[in-house]
């Protein structure tokens, strides 16, 4: 591997009551990089997203093979050893959803609950990392004011950047978007992609997108899935 890879996958498979959605998949992904993973529906994209992230393990009838190791602190983990936690899994990598989903809350409150969930009570503490975390995503200034107010009440963009804001809270070092911007208008869209080109720097992404104009404006590079399988990997054009 190289000394810049970030996500290393081998003959990884995947499946659904018996249905093959992903065939034996061997890639790796380059840290502080946008990757854009895109492919027809149904081809395992979202599928994939999950693998990365564990939230598959619940559901009944799934079943996967193959390994995943992902950089954290400059060591492999192979993040499907028995010991290892998927509590810690998650605070590492962060996943970000196609429809907004604020908890039913204040705003302070969904941004600092993944604080509570890691067993963070100091209030100074929680107080200045959650206006940190707004103000990465650009929303501090629009709701410093109104903390208290419900987050539901915030505009559709407004909810996918405090989305964004709770899953960087406790500063992962992979982000994972499945179709972040499919929900928004153009203008809430580009605010997201944005912000994805500044985060970057601090985490590396893989995001799943429909938009070939946005994946030309966003990626550093490109991953095809058709059926189950890569068929193409390649960099964005003047990345």
């Amino acid at each position: 591997m190289e000394k810049t890879t970030k996500i290393h996958t081998r003959n990884l498979s995947f499946s659904y009551n018996g249905k093959s959605i992903l065939k034996n998949i061997s890639i790796d992904f380059r840290e502080n990089r946008i990757t854009a993973i895109v492919g027809p529906s149904g081809s395992g994209k979202s599928t994939f997203l999950k693998i990365l992230n564990r939230l598959w393990e619940t559901i009944p009838g799934c079943a996967m093979s193959g390994k995943i190791e992902i950089k954290f602190a400059g060591r492999f983990q192979d993040i499907y050893q028995q010991q290892y936690p998927v509590t810690r899994l998650r605070r590492q990598v962060g996943m970000v959803f196609q429809t907004p989903n604020p908890l039913p809350m204040s705003i302070f409150k969904n941004v600092a609950f993944p604080l509570e969930l890691a067993g963070k009570n100091d209030k100074k503490t929680i107080q200045a990392m959650v206006e940190k975390s707004l103000k990465i995503v650009g929303l501090w200034e629009e709701v410093y004011d109104r903390l208290g107010t419900l987050a539901l009440e915030l505009s559709g963009g407004q909810q996918q950047r405090l989305c964004i804001a709770r899953a960087m809270i406790l500063r992962p070092e992979v982000l994972l978007l499945d179709e972040p911007t499919s929900s928004l208008d153009y203008k809430a869209a580009k605010a997201i992609e944005r912000l994805l080109l500044k985060l970057k720097k601090q985490c590396t992404i893989l995001v799943v997108s429909h938009y070939l104009d946005q994946v030309q404006r966003i990626a550093d590079a490109i991953v095809v899935l058709r059926e189950g399988k890569i068929v193409t990997q390649e960099l964005s054009p003047g990345k």
